[in-house]
């Protein structure tokens, strides 16, 4: 009976021709073929008559076959049963031929039509299944669902056999924002009337609703089209809409059609769930990641500032003791300590306040020709005052000035040291080169532990700290290495860590040279026009950022 009632919906105006033409076709062919049988002298050419049925089951369904059966048996009555062009019978064996042939055609019809209607309904079902599929593999391959969408419904276009189709996300049709539309650019249409799918609890089929939607008379009159609409909804909660537009001269979407609609936008909601889920998921790591590293950076900055602040208090407290006799290499020591530590302190500002400035964008460098010999000099004369350990410098006569910020670039070399100095061996060596490039390399190394070649690609990372701290050594916070690459990259130059021959660390940085003018070079001609591109390219106009 459900067979029989989808047959029916089918044949509405626009195919009853089709459908009529179909039968009388194949009713007027084998009324011919019976014909032909009948001079050539066959009996019983009344079967004949079932491959109409057959044909009309095939292409139409049940209730087309049915048709076919009672007006094959008319025909055969009025063409070919005595007496001829009357619908009267007046032999009885007459009568139960054409009784058998009506209800071995209208059997036939039957059987042929559902097996049509089953092989239409798998090559459906299989169509649906491949279109999901595409669906659900558009929506896993991508990260966000404004990437899925739009490929979602260019397949869903093609499947639903819909001429456009748009995703809308918001709590009511007033409030949705597109995301997504087959024909970007273009109107949307504002159609007088809606078909809604409304879906139905259980295992009942969805169906459309034809519902009215207030607007204004002039801009509805250009819409000729149907508008359909498939809620997006999950857990209750509504999300959006699936638009689809039709021609409004074309049938609805069939069974097929709409389970594959209902099944995209159960899919788009899910789909935004797994974002809104993956963006809470996201917002919370970064909630616990900025406190972890509020809570590594207020540790390590109240651990590096108590250190040096007890040293100096202590060195002070005992020279202001007027029962302790001081000889003058005792106070020069003290003094020596106050100063190391208050330098230390300073070195440890020196790298919050450049870290600021890193990340904020701030970094401007005032770009000037650096001697390395006199700059080295002072930061290896520092070092080596606040350590025992040897501070071994190589620097070839050949080596041109870099083109550097002599604060910033202090300030690298600097950090270089002292890490070298806090986690190195007893030896480091600062030697400087220049490469096939032209690039000045300045290399530091030490002889120490080295970090694990996993740890390297990680080093300049804020807060990272390679290893576990060793015995007698103080943790740092995990910054300097990175306050080297921000100002080493702010003076365009280049950053790089590796393992040293001397079996510990080693940290190359790459600058360019500066141009500098050969002091006996022979006095420019006046008339010869000036070129001032070495000028420009040793002192660009760079202004110092504001500590």
């Amino acid at each position: 009976m459900e067979t029989a009632r989808r047959s029916l919906r089918l044949f509405g105006p626009a195919r009853l021709m089709p459908v009529a033409a179909t039968i009388a076709a194949a009713l007027v062919l084998a009324s011919l073929a019976v014909a032909l049988a009948v001079r050539l002298g066959v009996t019983h050419a009344a079967p004949i008559y079932l491959l109409a049925v057959v044909a009309v089951g095939m292409r139409w369904g049940t209730v087309p076959a049915v048709i076919t059966s009672v007006a094959a048996f008319l025909a055969f009555d009025f063409l070919f049963v005595q007496p001829l062009y009357a619908f009267t019978i007046s032999s009885p064996e007459e009568w139960l031929n054409l009784l058998l042939l009506l209800a071995v055609a209208v059997a036939i019809g039957r059987l042929v039509a559902l097996q049509a209607e089953h092989a239409q309904e798998v090559a459906q079902r299989a169509r649906e299944a491949q279109a999901l599929f595409g669906i659900s593999r558009a929506l896993a391959e991508t990260r966000t669902i404004e990437e899925a969408a739009p490929v979602v419904l260019e397949r869903l276009a093609a499947a639903a056999a819909m001429d456009r189709i748009w995703f809308a996300l918001g709590p009511t049709p007033a409030d949705e924002k597109t995301i997504a539309d087959t024909a970007p650019g273009e109107p949307l249409p504002v159609p007088a009337w809606q078909v809604v799918l409304q879906r139905s609890p259980g295992e009942e089929p969805a169906r459309w609703a034809r519902m009215h939607v207030a607007t204004d008379m002039v801009r509805r009159r250009a819409d000729r089209a149907t508008v359909h609409r498939v809620r997006v909804e999950a857990s209750g909660e509504a999300l959006g809409s699936v638009w689809a537009l039709r021609a409004r001269d074309e049938r609805q979407p069939d069974r097929a059609e709409t389970r594959i609609l209902s099944a995209a936008a159960d899919q788009l909601g899910q789909a935004v769930i797994r974002d809104r889920a993956d963006h809470e998921r996201t917002n919370a790591e970064i909630a616990r990641r900025s406190e972890a590293l509020k809570t590594a950076l207020l540790d390590s900055v109240s651990h590096d500032l108590r250190t040096p602040l007890a040293t100096i208090r202590a060195a002070a407290g005992s020279m202001l003791d007027e029962s302790v006799a001081w000889t003058p290499e005792d106070r020069r020591e003290a003094f020596l300590a106050i100063d190391s530590e208050a330098e230390r302190m300073g070195r440890l500002v020196r790298n919050l306040l450049d870290l600021s400035r890193i990340e904020g964008g701030a970094l401007k460098p005032e770009l000037e020709p650096c001697d390395l010999d006199d700059l080295l000099a002072q930061v290896v004369r520092r070092a080596g005052a606040a350590s025992a350990k040897h501070v071994m410098v190589e620097l070839p006569d050949s080596l041109p000035p870099v083109l550097a910020d002599q604060l910033y670039l202090s300030q690298v070399l600097a950090n270089l040291l002292e890490n070298a100095v806090r986690h190195g061996g007893d030896l480091i060596r600062v030697r400087g080169s220049q490469l096939p490039g032209g690039l000045v390399q300045i290399s530091v190394e030490d002889d120490g532990h080295g970090v694990p070649k996993t740890a390297l690609p990680h080093l300049f990372e804020k807060f990272y700290q390679a290893g576990p701290p060793s015995e007698g050594k103080r943790r740092g916070m995990g910054i300097g290495m990175t306050v080297v690459e921000g100002l080493t990259r702010a003076m365009r130059g280049e950053v790089e860590a590796g393992r040293s021959e001397l079996g510990g660390l080693r940290v190359d940085v790459r600058l360019r040279p500066a141009f500098v003018p050969e002091e006996n070079a022979a006095p420019a001609d006046p008339a010869a026009p000036a070129d001032p591109a070495p000028a420009a390219e040793a002192m660009p106009d760079h202004v110092r950022a504001d500590a």
